[in-house]
């Protein structure tokens, strides 16, 4: 298999790499991107001597290396794009981070490649775009992300009189916090996460819940089920990565380490290599692992997550652009935590909202509300 790796430089890329080394008969590596960090460029090169594209942002950097490496075709600038059609690849993995994602993952499905999807924002932002494409007969589409590789090996062993899918949530770095100590947090405590290592924007999303919201969304555009059959169950160990539960009473998920390598490699193989899954009738059932109830009260933020399922359109647009600016200022040490609430919020409640967009449309409304929610911050709230 050819792979096309958007996203080389963050963790998903890395471990996409990692699983790639360990199955060189079987994979590839025609192109990839790092955006800004291109000090590992050398090292992937090495270690994949096949690859013919590169992309980068910086067109000054991407000069440079064209000279290093006068084999190698580097893009940079608005050419992502360029990477997936230019390269000689059949599976596109997505591991960007953002709204960037989005483009490139339509891109190659209208250009029929596989898309092995990472991106969670593609189908937070695009879902119904791309959905029309896949039924249009157009590429291919696998979830890296863990939960919903666990919902689809289990639903590829029994996808009859399903009752809820249920994916689980670590409940980040402040599951124990009330909403009162809240309010004092740090983005330094919220990058502390309990059992996974992931990017920091990402990370934050899972203290806010952002994370889970968008993973209903993205269950919803790629196994049909409406948000009455979607759940969240809070589960500490972040071992049984998510749950049918079926009409009989009975329960089937997957349970292992907490280890991206595993989606992963299921994604990269189309899910055509042996997996297990668990039966049993209770979460009691799992002993040595702990569940919690989950609260919308504490997670107000996960609540969006059905007004994309049920009206689709650019709230998911609006719900995703605003959660990026909030969360970059949280970082930065602009804004407090629950102000990326208020601000996520009140981009819902301002923004312009288009029943059936268009791609052009989306991307005005991403903008339109970058410069809304930006507008919040420092002062002007």
């Amino acid at each position: 298999m050819k792979i096309c790796l958007l996203g080389a430089s963050g963790s998903i890329g890395k471990q996409t790499l990692d699983v790639m080394n360990k199955h060189r008969e079987d994979f590839t590596l025609s192109s990839f991107s790092v955006g800004n960090r291109t000090r590992c460029i050398s090292n992937i090169i090495k270690k994949f001597p096949e690859v013919t594209h590169i992309y980068m942002i910086d067109k000054s950097k991407a000069k440079a290396y064209q000279k290093k490496y006068p084999h190698i075709v580097f893009l940079s600038g608005d050419k992502l794009n360029e990477l997936i059609t230019k390269s000689d690849n059949e599976m596109v993995v997505n591991a960007l981070v953002g709204f960037a994602g989005l483009t490139p993952s339509i891109c190659a499905l209208e250009n029929n490649k596989i898309l092995a999807l990472a991106n969670k924002e593609s189908l937070v932002v695009g879902g119904e775009i791309i959905n029309k494409l896949l039924k249009e007969g157009k590429g291919e589409l696998y979830p890296i992300d863990s939960e919903h590789s666990a919902l689809w090996k289990c639903l590829k062993v029994d996808d009859s009189n399903v009752n809820k899918l249920m994916l689980t949530a670590s409940g980040g770095a402040f599951r124990k916090l009330s909403l009162k100590e809240l309010e004092k947090v740090t983005a330094e405590d919220a990058l502390k996460h309990p059992t996974w290592k992931m990017g920091n924007k990402i990370t934050i999303d899972c203290a806010t819940m952002m994370n889970k919201a968008f993973e209903l969304i993205e269950a919803y555009y790629l196994f049909g089920y409406k948000s009455d059959k979607l759940g969240i169950t809070l589960h500490d160990e972040s071992y049984l990565h998510s749950y049918v539960s079926y009409n009989d009473g009975l329960l089937r998920g997957e349970i292992s380490k907490p280890d991206m390598r595993n989606p992963i490699k299921f994604a990269l193989y189309k899910g055509n290599i042996p997996f297990k899954t668990q039966v049993f009738s209770s979460l009691d059932d799992l002993k040595g692992l702990h569940f919690h109830d989950f609260d919308i009260k504490r997670y107000p933020l996960v609540s969006l997550a059905n007004l994309v399922i049920d009206n689709g359109g650019t709230y998911g647009a609006i719900i995703n652009a605003s959660n990026e600016v909030a969360v970059n200022a949280f970082l930065n040490g602009q804004i407090k935590f629950l102000e990326i609430n208020e601000i996520i919020n009140k981009a819902v409640e301002e923004m312009p909202y288009i029943k059936h967009p268009t791609l052009s449309q989306i991307i005005d409304v991403d903008k339109q509300t970058r410069r809304f929610a930006s507008s919040l911050i420092g002062g002007s709230k």
